[in-house]
């Protein structure tokens, strides 16, 4: 088939990479413009153009495409039989939708209609779902509402991260697209509705998504939901007026009888770790923290370099 790709970050190159090795062709690759990045703020190619350019495929990187006449007109003189979508980071505006003989495809990390929107891998983590997977559906003007076309399912292990599970459903997505474009060249897919009563979202994260509430939340819960927001906002909250990052913490069960008795948010010291009363009587182990601004540390440098005060609680001061 005769391709327009539209894709930006790491996740979408694999798909790039599996389309070519099938034999499509990449009549065009679509990417957001390149960014200033690190602490340097380097102007910076995303990950797809730079996979698009080491293939010597076309690149185009409009800011805007939703009333870009130039844009259209690229694409309408290209007449692609098909425009794959993975991660592109905009709105497919309805002209867009409507161009290609078999509509405007797109990979979606999460088994639809749950968890719609923009972080569907990292809600799932975070509301401690066992397993969730890959859909290609057709797009169309809603929000990841459009019908399904193939759909796998991912395991989520309960020691893996966001991190871990990207990088996994963006090879095994890959694959499913080009399955999914052989099913409608043959005629062998067809799309089907999704059911919208059954619809979850997975809003795009907030900073304070990563605050640790200890009164409202368990600690399997706020353990699932550091898991499911890494790298950001990860988890946080505040000791003695000042912000504490947590990079490393597990559900535990301590030893000592004093800790039933416990506040959530407080903090207990037992042989030189650290540990934290949640909800429903249930405690977190804090394997590794920092100080806003200083050193990143296991649990038992932090405790000999910090004198935390009797009776310390967590969460008690907004930093």
């Amino acid at each position: 088939m005769k391709i327009v790709f539209c894709g930006t970050p790491n996740f979408a190159v694999p798909t790039l990479q599996a389309l070519l090795a099938a034999g499509h062709e990449i009549a065009l690759v679509v990417s957001q413009p390149d960014r200033p990045v690190g602490r340097s703020q380097q102007l910076t190619a995303p990950p797809v153009k730079q996979a698009a350019l080491a293939a010597a495929l076309p690149v185009t990187q409009p800011e805007k495409i939703r009333s870009n006449a130039e844009f259209r007109a690229q694409l309408e003189s290209i007449a692609p039989d098909v425009i794959v979508v993975v991660a592109y980071g905009r709105i497919i505006p309805p002209w867009m939708l409507v161009l290609p003989r078999l509509g405007c495809i797109n990979l979606h990390g999460s088994l639809l209609p749950k968890y719609r929107g923009a972080a569907p891998i990292q809600w799932a983590i975070a509301m401690g779902d066992a397993f969730t997977g890959n859909t290609t559906m057709l797009l169309e003007e809603g929000l990841d509402t459009g019908p399904i076309l193939l759909q796998q399912t991912i395991e989520i292990r309960p020691d893996q991260t966001a991190i871990d599970l990207f990088d996994l459903f963006a090879k095994a997505g890959a694959p499913l697209v080009v399955q999914t474009l052989d099913g409608l060249a043959t005629g062998t897919i067809h799309p089907q509705p999704q059911n919208h009563h059954g619809a979850t979202y997975a809003p795009l994260l907030d900073r304070e998504d990563g605050r640790m509430d200890f009164a409202a939340r368990s600690a399997h819960e706020l353990y699932n939901r550091w898991r499911g927001f890494q790298p950001w906002p990860g988890a946080f909250t505040s000791l003695d007026g000042k912000k504490l990052i947590v990079h490393r913490l597990a559900v535990a069960e301590p030893n000592s009888g004093d800790f039933s008795h416990a506040e959530p948010g407080q903090i207990r010291i037992e042989s030189h770790r650290l540990f934290a009363a949640c909800a429903e009587s249930t405690w977190l182990e804090f394997l590794e923290l920092q100080f806003e601004g200083k050193k990143r540390l296991p649990a038992a440098e932090f405790l000999r370099g910090s004198q935390l005060p009797a009776g310390a609680r967590l969460g008690s001061s907004t930093p």
